[in-house]
């Protein structure tokens, strides 16, 4: 397959090299062929290879993926991608992938990766993503428990975890690799390139013309359209089997419910084994026939959103209060003038912003000033972020700070919230567009069940249903009852609206010692809120008061560092720094004040605290791959920094195991200060 190749102007639009401006997005989404527009559709569609072959058809010219390559992007049709995938597939039944094969799939977000799985399912194989910042350990339990025979992997670095691994796997036969660069002197006779299988796959095709299509035509909805593990905060992550039916449901619904058509565009630059990439970057873009564009990496995602210019984005809290904090930060260094008009439209917005997305009443003069501050500030913003053309965007996975929320809303960005799990294939709860709350996650999605039981867990009942765990009979009975209701395990709380309002996970809520109830989430994601704090992990449970460890964000508190001429050579010196300290003391004092006024949570003030001397990392453990909380390992690792949290002492003194970057180990040690912090009599007012 040929791509075609492209690159961006200053604006983000996108030109064909030696040609004119791509006009194809012009188009208009077939009526009679639109995403969800029937159960005939949905019943004669009900594999994602068969909707590949709906979508070569009906969107043959249109671009179904884009990726940015040595700073170039270059596009993929339905028609190529339908020939790429069949290619694909061709080559692994030559290799001897046979129907109920499992394929593991690591890498970053690549279209041939993406194709990868439609290749899988188009077989009768199962794809198993996985995630690509997983160290070979990690990956080495997937491989075994999934019974992985064939694996593909981006480049040379994905590759030598399977190569570690592969002797623990007896299972793992093949290995494909996409990137050949490195690759040279591999000459293990079971490592196979990307252009090779496809040679394979053309000589097969030639033996055997029906193959593919006959392959295709056996598929049904109730396959297994993949399986994706979870995060595993407590143990070994569980694989959560998705059908076809599954996956379709949760995509022809949403698209349905958002509206959303082939003209839209999104940015893949979550992990692909997470469920939310899954849905978002293949099976919406599948049902809608929109765009899926790849960025050229990790560390290009910013100047690769701003060229492309979205029109459908996610992202979790972390990353909107990320740019909020690199916004406040290039104001802070902005000359006076620009400060004072910043400030002014902000503020502007603020009053006024929300009100003009919902199209509330606004007098004349406050639009027409919110039109001006559009024109000098909001939009340049926007263009700055990437943001200028998202009309959808949408934050899950942790609560998100009412300011930080209302503060994009108020520029115009039509963001939202979402509750959902793997097991639900996302959606949980939605926000619909004028029924938008910062604290609320939304009622039921489209045909979703939802209650909250008398122990005040959350439960919900849908389509989107998974249809158990892999290898786990005992796990899918404890979580799935047999009329199809799931137990979230996250507390919860419904209005009278039937908005959804999440506590925390219902096995991390606890009690102090007065009786009061202890939710360390809800307090981890109010601290959260402040830009110089990364991360924070709470303590409370059976203990007479709230204490807490705490991150500081290292890019927010550097830049605030070189402002106030305060010198350090490390995040440990940086941290341990007496100002460093005030700071987060004063932030804490903030939530604690919030916290007095709340009759459920008053005395979960956080009573003392710590700057932890290191950031806690997913390579220690310490987190799981979406960055949760690992609160058992965190209390063993930590115990005696716990132990001085509640005792008189001042100081406390530890030595961390680390693992860098190229997979040494190493140890940190250092001399922690423990802080006390102001807490505030129960039931003052908000507004002290």
């Amino acid at each position: 397959m040929r791509p075609r190749r492209y690159h961006a102007n200053s604006a983000g639009r996108l030109y064909r090299q030696g040609g004119g401006a791509d006009t194809e997005g012009e188009e208009t989404m077939p009526e009679a062929d639109g995403a969800g527009s029937g159960a005939d559709a949905a019943a004669a569609d009900d594999t994602f290879p068969k909707l590949l072959d709906l979508n070569a058809r009906r969107f043959a010219d249109r671009h179904a993926a884009r990726e940015k390559e040595y700073g170039i992007w270059q596009s993929w049709t339905w028609s190529d991608l339908r020939n790429e995938v069949a290619g694909l597939a061709s080559g692994l039944a030559a290799l001897g992938f046979e129907r109920g094969d499992k394929l593991a799939i690591l890498g970053s977000n690549r279209p041939r990766l993406y194709g990868a799985m439609c290749a899988t399912q188009a077989l009768g194989g199962v794809p198993v993503p996985m995630y690509q910042d997983s160290v070979a350990k990690e990956l080495q339990f997937v491989v075994e428990h999934a019974e992985v025979r064939f694996a593909i992997a981006e480049d040379q670095e994905q590759v030598d975890k399977l190569l570690e691994l592969k002797e623990q796997c007896p299972s793992l036969e093949v290995i494909v690799y996409d990137d050949p660069r490195g690759m040279r002197h591999y000459d293990q006779p079971f490592l196979h390139s990307y252009k090779s299988v496809q040679e394979l796959g053309r000589t097969f095709a030639t033996d055997h013309p029906a193959h593919y299509e006959e392959q295709v035509a056996r598929g049904t909805g109730s396959d297994i359209a993949v399986i994706l593990y979870t995060s595993g905060t407590t143990g070994n992550p569980k694989g959560v089997i998705l059908t076809h039916d599954n996956v379709l449901f949760a995509a022809r619904s949403s698209v349905e419910f958002e509206k959303l058509t082939a003209d839209d565009e999104v940015l893949a630059y979550l992990p692909m084994a997470w469920v939310g990439d899954h849905i978002f970057s293949f099976g919406q873009s599948y049902v809608a026939g929109f765009c899926v564009n790849c960025p050229e990496s990790a560390a290009t995602v910013m100047q690769d959103l701003k060229e492309i210019g979205p029109t459908y984005y996610f992202a979790p809290p972390a990353v909107f209060e990320s740019l909020l904090t690199t916004v406040s930060i290039r104001i802070e260094d902005a000359s006076f003038i620009k400060q004072k008009m910043y400030h002014y439209f902000m503020k502007l917005a603020k009053r006024v912003g929300v009100r003009i997305l919902e199209r509330h009443a606004v007098s004349f003069p406050d639009r027409l000033m919110y039109w001006l501050g559009n024109l000098l500030v909001y939009g340049p913003l926007k263009n700055t972020l990437g943001f200028s053309r998202i009309r959808l965007a949408y934050t899950a996975g942790e609560a998100i700070g009412t300011e930080i929320f209302d503060f994009y809303r108020s520029l115009g960005i039509n963001i939202k919230q979402l509750y959902g799990q793997t097991e639900a294939a996302v959606f949980v709860t939605i926000q619909s567009d004028d029924d938008v709350r910062a604290d609320t996650v939304g009622p039921a999605a489209p045909q979703v069940e939802l209650k909250v039981d008398d122990n005040g867990e959350v439960l919900y009942r849908s389509p989107g249903v998974f249809h158990s765990y892999y290898k786990n009979e005992e796990a899918t009975r404890e979580t799935k009852t047999e009329d199809g209701w799931v137990h979230t395990g996250d507390a919860g709380l419904l209005d009278a609206d039937g908005h959804l309002r999440i506590i925390d996970r219902a096995k991390d809520v606890g009690k102090l010692n007065d009786g009061a109830m202890f939710a360390p989430k809800y307090l981890e994601n109010k601290l959260k809120f402040f830009p110089q704090i990364a991360e924070v992990v709470t303590f409370g449970h059976e203990r007479d008061y709230a204490a807490a460890f705490v991150n500081i964000d290292l890019d927010a508190v550097s830049n605030w560092a070189e402002r106030n001429n305060i010198a350090y050579a490390s995040y440990q010196e940086l941290a341990a720094h007496p100002e460093v300290y005030a700071m987060v003391r004063d932030c804490i004092a903030q939530v604690n004040a919030d916290l007095a006024g709340d009759a459920q949570l008053a005395s979960s003030q956080v009573k003392r605290f710590l700057v932890l001397h290191k950031e806690l990392d997913a390579d220690d453990g310490e987190l799981t791959r979406t960055r949760k909380v690992r609160r058992r390992i965190i209390a063993e690792r930590y115990a005696p920094l716990i132990d001085a949290l509640y005792s008189d002492t001042d100081t406390c003194h530890i030595d961390t195991e680390v693992v860098f970057e190229d997979g040494r180990r190493g140890q940190i040690s250092a001399n922690l200060t423990i802080d006390d912090v102001q807490v505030f009599p129960a039931a003052m007012s908000r507004a002290s």
